[in-house]
């Protein structure tokens, strides 16, 4: 299951701007520009903010099915294969994609669970594409075939994510929980590349695989992948009981550290995700080395700001629970009950996400909270209050000094 993909896919980034510094200093796209995991020309694009002020959707990651054949050890929806009560219908579905262009234009990406175990998948992605939305596809990679990776590349997908946990079969099958995973994705990835279909590989960090992590970017180089995200776990559903996987604060910013340097070295695009410190490290590095956070140095890293959910970024479960992200259980409105486009607008939970004032400890004076956020489900996860401070930030605002 690639439950985490809907974070990641996405650099999804997508589209959403910020100052270039906290300071101010601003940035513009230039021509060309496009967001790691959205092929070239699309930012998830339309108009910043919608008529009544709101913030645009950017990025929608929609749980189309929360079946899946795998029992990943890090799986928010402890996902299973058989049927789950209660998915929207197709008729359901169709209506759903009608309301997306309303609140912009944005990027769909097909997650679940696994989005190929859903019979009307390419039906969905076609009506998606059809109205002029990006779409992406998240599949674990063990169910593609030459025929369902062609159909995804007709139906209008334009990058598929695929989790790679580990270099080698050993580490990856134990981690995803079934043997025969890591050979089963590797064969997956060769039927995208013969479909013609992008794809990028995500790794989540944990201990057991930090000290591989220049082994497993080795592989994604070797394989010909567009692009490689790293994920700081979130201890959510059966990622709850990884506890012990969990890296320290400390860990934290070695690894986002690591990153900023490592990206120097490859023309690979690489992006951390559900770590929104990154935004804040970036531009302190860059500030100390004297570089301009500009589109032409770091790309649409800097345009786009850690945490999403709610500013740009909305999750949809299998059920039509909006949320703001995946691993985020508020409960912010139900598409079978109210028109999605108005839960985007007036959900009381979107609405303290895009107020800074809202937010409690240290998120809610710091001066990168625009470019950051701090991730809302690891408050909650840790804490129990989702607009609580970033349980694995070192960093101490100005006004806290």
């Amino acid at each position: 299951m690639d439950t985490d993909s809907e974070n990641r896919i996405p650099t999804l980034s997508q589209g959403v701007e910020t100052d270039g510094h906290p300071t101010g200093h601003s940035v513009r796209h230039p021509d060309g520009a496009h967001p790691a995991g959205v092929p070239k020309g699309h930012l998830g694009g339309g108009p910043r903010s919608l008529e009544d002020g709101s913030p645009a959707c950017r990025l929608i990651a929609w749980e189309v099915t929360r079946s899946c054949n795998l029992a990943c050890r890090h799986c928010r929806a402890e996902a299973h294969p058989e049927p789950y009560e209660g998915e929207l219908s197709t008729g359901e579905a169709l209506a759903l994609i009608e309301t997306f262009p309303q609140v912009g234009s944005p990027i769909i990406i097909f997650t679940g669970g696994e989005p190929l175990m859903r019979p009307d998948l390419f039906e969905l992605i076609s009506a998606a594409h059809e109205r002029g939305l990006t779409c992406a596809c998240a599949p674990n990679g063990t169910l593609l075939t030459a025929e369902n990776a062609r159909r995804l590349k007709e139906s209008g997908v334009e990058r598929c994510s695929i989790s790679i946990d580990g270099a080698d079969a050993v580490s990856h099958d134990a981690f995803r929980g079934v043997e025969g995973a890591f050979a089963a994705s590797m064969k997956g990835i060769e039927y995208l590349k013969a479909a013609g279909l992008p794809f990028q590989i995500n790794t989540t960090v944990t201990k057991n695989n930090l000290s591989s992590f220049k082994k497993i970017f080795a592989l994604c180089e070797n394989l010909g992948a567009a692009a490689w995200h790293i994920f700081l776990l979130v201890p959510m559903g059966r990622g709850a009981g990884l506890a012990d996987q969990v890296i320290t604060a400390e860990e934290y910013e070695d690894v986002l550290h690591w990153l900023y340097e490592f990206r120097k070295s490859t023309a690979m695009h690489l992006k951390a995700t559900c770590a929104p410190h990154y935004y804040r490290i970036m531009r302190q590095c860059a500030h100390e080395e004297g570089i301009p956070v500009s589109m032409e140095n770091f790309g649409m890293d800097a345009l786009t700001r850690g945490c999403l959910g709610g500013t740009g970024f909305c999750f949809i479960s299998h059920t039509g629970q909006v949320q703001p992200c995946g691993y985020l259980e508020l409960d912010c409105g139900n598409v079978r009950e109210t028109p999605f486009p108005k839960i985007w607008r007036e959900s009381r939970h979107f609405r303290d996400f895009r107020d800074q004032s809202a937010y409690k400890g240290k998120c809610g004076v710091c001066e990168y909270h625009r470019v950051c956020g701090g991730c809302r489900a690891r408050a909650m996860s840790i804490s129990g209050d989702h607009l609580g401070p970033e349980p694995l930030c070192t960093y101490t605002p100005v006004r806290l000094r």
